[in-house]
């Protein structure tokens, strides 16, 4: 009885913390809705131009946006909302693959680099210098490298996945790293006293050590992921995905601005849910932090 009534304790605390987080993500909403109509309504007021003029076109009213749903983007086409729903999926595809290739490269390369002081002296400073290139430098060059490789049904958005995981696994392979050599090394020395084999040891210590530093790399990643998957499908000429909708939408900006305001809201939509998803997973398989040794 005394099981079954801490069962229903524990449960109803996590409807509760459920419930509570809920009211503050809406209560958030409301009061950043009510700054952004504030602060148009001071700005267009006084007639401040700084730091930009404040009219319909720089900074529609929220409900003129959240009206741009529900009407078709153009003549005898479909609502909005209907045509960015099937684009968040076709960009959400790009993004799901590029962020499993990259998370398992990352991981990968976090492996390598923590087994060998010479790979990480002479690799470590490649993969940085990496990251400091412009993604839109390297996103022509990866479609006109990648696309002619690929088979007949990945063609076009298999080259954007590529891109997408170009962003993801920088922070993988760093917090991986970090990961793998923050375990406990009473453990290490332990391990190697019962002659543990080096696959042993990464398998029973060092990936169970470094599953938070992991995790925090995928919820950057998650999000690193769909910012890859939209701005690779600019230089492939994708019209199929929220990349496509942004060019296309900025075109009429100032004319019906509300269009792309709307499809930059989807799109932080969709990497916010990218975000929690990978929360979820971590709630799952990471059960406490990682040891603190003095």
């Amino acid at each position: 009885m005394a099981t079954i009534a801490a069962a229903g304790s524990r449960g109803r605390r996590l409807s509760f913390d459920a419930a509570q987080r809920a009211a503050t993500v809406l209560l958030v909403l409301v009061a950043l809705v009510g700054l952004w109509e504030l602060y148009r309504l001071v700005w267009s007021s006084a007639g401040w131009t700084w730091p930009f003029a404040v009219n319909s076109t720089t900074m529609p009213h929220v409900w003129t946006i959240l009206k741009a749903f529900g009407e078709p983007a153009q003549v005898n086409q479909p609502s909005l909302a209907t045509i960015l729903f099937h684009k968040t999926l076709f960009t959400a595809k790009e993004a799901v693959v590029g962020f499993a290739i990259g998370a398992v490269v990352g991981f990968a390369i976090g492996v390598g680099l923590a087994h060998s002081r010479l790979a990480q002296r002479g690799l470590l400073p490649y993969i940085v210098a990496s990251q400091t290139i412009p993604i839109l430098a390297i996103a022509p060059m990866v479609v006109v490298w990648v696309n002619p490789k690929l088979p007949a049904g990945l063609q076009g958005w298999g080259s954007v996945a590529v891109i997408a995981a170009y962003l993801t696994f920088f922070p993988v392979a760093i917090n991986t790293l970090r990961g793998l050599q923050s375990a406990d090394p009473r453990a290490l020395e332990l391990m190697r006293s019962y002659a543990g084999s080096p696959w042993s040891v990464l398998w029973k210590v060092r990936v169970p050590a470094s599953l938070p530093y992991v995790f925090s790399a995928f919820r950057i990643a998650a999000t690193a992921s769909v910012v890859g998957a939209i701005i690779g499908e600019l230089p492939s000429g994708l019209q199929s995905g929220l990349g496509g909708a942004i060019l296309n939408f900025n075109q009429y900006y100032s004319i019906e601005p509300q269009e792309l305001w709307a499809t930059n809201i989807v799109a932080a939509a969709l990497g916010i849910v990218f975000f929690c998803v990978v929360v979820g997973a971590e709630r799952l398989v990471v059960r406490r932090p990682p040891e603190v040794v003095e």
